[in-house]
């Protein structure tokens, strides 16, 4: 996300500024030890193809929120790619889901905001598509179509005025055109700007994974679990520091507030395989600590970007590729260690934050972090 006449922006749509952040530390510059091989930015966009757009709306003392944009094939193509979804606990949203259960095919951008956006966003993308004259892969017939768009949510009232429905059509419209491949900005970014995880500051994160010659990639966005949950590679980091030295005046006992994690590979996987990923993505959060409380929506959604042009094949017949189930472990394997990474991505990140009515969310100090880790002796360069 860059910084390009956004006062211009603003007086044109008559919105907020929308911030600009630099790319901050990330938990393998603090020697987190974490398993497996990352891809070269070990983001999402490892995978060839995928895009990433965010727009951060930070404005007074109480808009705190957000979008977030994710391409599967990149905003240029049409292309649906093969897609499974699951919920490990319902309370919260993703809209477009059992289409996606029925056909199959994640047709569109998987698009994350906050729990009462989730409607605009749905709206402004449809729009979007009839602007464009960009027809779904899936459901169109003659010179009409209909669309049913992946939109996911997280809730963020603890820091954002949540009910000023501050996330407007011309926000989601420059999250669409704005992604791009490469680095993927983290922490209070994009959906994830006004979030909490595990009683610090959260938001976006992501990682990827190098499995022989396919790769495997999560992107997060965290507002889930209680501080006295936090694991971080296996250390009780919340208990550590559970202290008024590092405490924020955020919801301190309870796991709840959710999380939406975007699971994608370019392995050939058919769509009940993608399903299997997704629920992977359940292991990642675990060993975060999290169990997944009653408040907590954790939505997962997973696709893979093989099988180009399956939904609408050549001669009307698709050949397909697909890896045998028998050598679906070491993708599960590098979805759990995706997935954890990414939300300690997110977490050291985010940065200390105060919003609506004073709220203030403190975020996972980085040098407690380091300690912690040593005591345990649980480091890089130790493992």
């Amino acid at each position: 996300m860059t910084r390009v006449s956004l006062r211009s922006f603003a007086a044109i749509f008559g919105i907020m500024t929308i911030q600009a952040i630099a790319q901050p530390p990330r938990a393998r510059d603090l020697a987190v030890p974490l398993e497996g091989t990352p891809g070269p930015l070990n983001a999402i966009t490892d995978i060839a193809g995928i895009e990433v757009g965010q727009t951060t709306l930070i404005d007074g003392a109480s808009v705190r929120t957000g979008v977030t944009a994710i391409w599967p094939r990149g905003k240029q193509s049409d292309d649906p790619a093969f897609g499974g979804w699951f919920s490990l606990n319902g309370n919260g949203e993703m809209t477009g889901t059992t289409w996606l259960e029925e056909s199959g095919f994640l047709d569109g951008p998987v698009l994350i905001t906050n729990t009462h956006s989730v409607g605009v966003v749905r709206d402004a993308y449809i729009a979007w598509q009839v602007q464009h004259q960009r027809k779904p892969g899936t459901n169109s017939f003659g010179g009409g179509f209909w669309s049913l768009p992946i939109v996911a949510e997280t809730y963020d009232g603890f820091l954002n005025d949540t009910n000023g429905f501050h996330v407007k059509p011309a926000h989601v419209v420059q999250a669409l055109d704005g992604a791009t491949s490469g680095r993927v900005q983290e922490g209070n970014v994009g959906g994830g700007t006004g979030m909490i995880c595990f009683g610090f500051k959260g938001g976006i994160g992501t990682s990827s994974r190098i499995s022989g010659q396919y790769r495997v990639a999560a992107l997060v966005q965290c507002n889930c679990g209680a501080k006295r949950q936090l694991r971080i590679a296996g250390v009780p980091v919340g208990q550590e520091l559970d202290r008024p030295s590092v405490a924020s005046t955020a919801r301190p006992a309870e796991d709840r507030g959710s999380i939406i994690i975007v699971v994608a590979t370019d392995a050939p996987l058919l769509p009940n395989q993608t399903k299997r990923l997704a629920r992977r993505a359940s292991l990642g959060l675990a060993r975060m600590g999290s169990t997944s409380g009653n408040g907590s929506g954790d939505i997962f959604i997973a696709f893979s970007t093989a099988n180009p042009n399956a939904a609408k094949p050549a001669g009307g017949m698709a050949t397909l590729s697909m890896l045998p189930n028998d050598a679906l472990g070491p993708i599960f394997d590098a979805t759990v260690q995706a997935t954890e990474e990414a939300i300690v991505n997110a977490l050291v990140a985010a940065q200390d934050m105060t919003g609506v009515d004073g709220h203030t969310v403190t975020a996972l100090p980085h040098d407690a972090l380091r300690q912690v880790l040593k005591k345990y002796n649980r480091t890089a360069s130790t493992r």
